[in-house]
Parts: structure tokens; sequence; C-alpha cells
């Protein structure tokens, strides 16, 4: 059974830094699309930042590309998101998802792929 717990949200103001972490247990896929999601009060979940695991790709949202860095610790089994120069429309419940399918790369950044999600982490960014 696929666990992801996220954890590492909070309030920061515009400018700042915060780091996500999603620890998975009973996941250990490889080509696997494993990434990261946010949805925001009144709007869609739309994928942030994402990894093809095992191969070293990653995709990101263009709205955080230079900013958001998405990492995996394989020993720890965690996901990370750095998020760096954080703006207020970056505010939104951050989710940790996963994948054992296999859908492909170029549908990591599209909800559709992943059948695991963590409960999610919020993230408020004032200005």
């Amino acid at each position: 059974q696929v666990q992801l717990v996220e954890s590492g949200g909070g309030s920061v103001q515009a400018g700042g830094s915060l780091r996500l972490s999603c620890a998975a247990s009973g996941y250990t896929y490889s080509r696997k699309c494993m990434g990261w999601f946010r949805q925001a009060p009144g709007k869609a979940r739309e994928g942030v930042a994402a990894e093809y695991t095992g191969v070293g790709s990653t995709y990101y949202a263009d709205s955080v590309k230079g900013r958001f860095t998405i990492s995996r610790d394989n020993a720890k089994n965690t996901l990370y998101l750095q998020m760096n120069s954080l703006k207020p429309e970056d505010t939104a419940m951050y989710y940790c998802a996963a994948d054992d399918r296999g859908y492909g790369s170029s549908r990591c950044l599209f909800e559709s792929a992943y059948n695991y999600w963590g409960q999610g982490t919020q993230v408020t960014v004032s200005s």
C-alpha cells in the first residue's frame, strides 16, 4: 500500500522560500511519474513539478520554472519541492502524487497520470 505524507508548508512573505517534503512509503517504482500539484481556492488542481523516476527527467509548469526545484532522496524515499522567490499567486494547497501504472513521462504534469495522492500541505504567501 502506497502512502504519501507531505510536510513543510506554512506562511511566508513574498520573495521567501519553503521546502516541501513528501515521505513515500511502499513506493519504489522506476520509470513512473511522481510529482507535486497545487490547488488554490476556486481553481482546478494543476501540476507544478514532476519527475520521471529512475531516469532523472524533470518537468515544471511555466509559472514556476526557475523558482521551484523538484528532487528526490532515494535513500529516504522522499520527494522534495524547493520553492524560492515565492509569490502571492503561489498560495495553494500542495499535494504530492505518485503513479504505479506507467503512462509515460509526457503525462507527468497531468492529474490523470496519478493514482496515489497525499493529504496536502498548505502554502500561504503574503504580499
